[in-house]
């Protein structure tokens, strides 16, 4: 999947191959420093996200110590992690390397981690290691859970991947879903300013559901960078593909902050807005947002 080029006009932005409307896209955030987002009354639930974690690197470890520090100060239950869990074909053997030991102090205090597939993790036996491997907590190659008000859908957004039973299944679990939160999660990215881009295959199969069903918060990996965007038909899309290493990223009409900066996501839910915020390896949080409960 080659990387989108962009055409800037006077009137706004035309984004070839794509029919991208501008009006799809909220021109509200929040800065870092806003006021507002001084948030005082406890959050219902926090979370906290990674991708393309699995290589045992030094990055790798500096972040999951900036994720103890985070969890020392702010405790949460949860790790998302959107795919490449294991570097570099997907070798369950190598688990103990680039998971268990770099995310121990977390294991050790019972935080659960609850992964996808990515493209990495099918390579060896297509991830069915990964699949069965008590420590990712995956019930399926796409499955859903649910957290108080929070459904979570993590899916195997890989092009190889059923895409006709999937696509049945989650247009069911949203349609049946009672969670006034939902929150999507898979490898690929959707819209994101990186090495790939606007992602044109998986965009038509999945924002329509999203817009039709409400999904607020759609997190991926795959592209090496933090990006959160304006919300789109309703959903934020936040890239956390820098768990471990780093590629260059740029700006589209619809990025609200992208950095090349390794880090995590980290989730606080109140009953009518989550709190996002980008957290790097000495801890300073560099990227803060709201997104609304529609």
């Amino acid at each position: 999947m080659k990387r989108r080029h962009f055409f800037f006009f006077s009137g706004g932005l035309a984004i070839a191959g794509l029919g991208y409307l501008a009006k799809n896209v909220k021109t509200q955030t929040h800065s870092p420093n806003t006021n507002a987002d001084r948030l005082l009354e406890p959050p219902n639930f926090r979370f906290v996200s990674i991708a393309d974690s699995g290589t045992g690197s030094k990055s790798q470890y500096d972040v999951a110590g900036a994720m103890k520090g985070y969890y020392d100060q702010n405790p949460y239950p949860l790790v998302v992690m959107a795919g490449d869990n294991i570097y570099n074909n997907g070798e369950i053997e190598k688990v103990e390397a680039v998971f268990e030991r770099p995310y121990k102090p977390l294991l050790d205090r019972g935080v659960r981690f609850q992964a996808c597939l990515g493209n990495h993790d099918i390579r060896t036996d297509n991830g069915d290691p990964q699949v069965a491997y008590p420590g990712f907590n995956m019930k399926g190659r796409y499955y859903s859970f649910q957290e108080g008000d929070i459904q979570f859908f993590a899916l195997d957004t890989n092009y190889e991947a059923n895409w006709e039973s999937q696509l049945t299944w989650l247009k069911n679990e949203l349609s049946h879903s009672q969670a006034a939160w939902k929150v999507v999660f898979g490898h690929h990215q959707i819209y994101a300013s990186g090495h790939y881009g606007y992602n044109e295959f998986l965009a038509p199969k999945l924002t329509p559901l999203f817009a039709q069903y409400g999904v607020q918060l759609y997190i991926n990996g795959h592209e090496h960078h933090y990006e959160r965007t304006y919300p789109i038909r309703g959903t934020t899309y936040v890239t956390c593909g820098c768990a471990a290493g780093l590629r260059p990223v740029g700006r589209s009409q619809w990025t609200a902050l992208s950095a090349s900066r390794l880090g995590f996501a980290a989730y606080e839910v109140y009953g009518d807005r989550i709190l996002v915020q980008a957290i790097g390896t000495d801890g300073t949080v560099f990227d803060r947002g709201i997104i609304p409960l529609n």
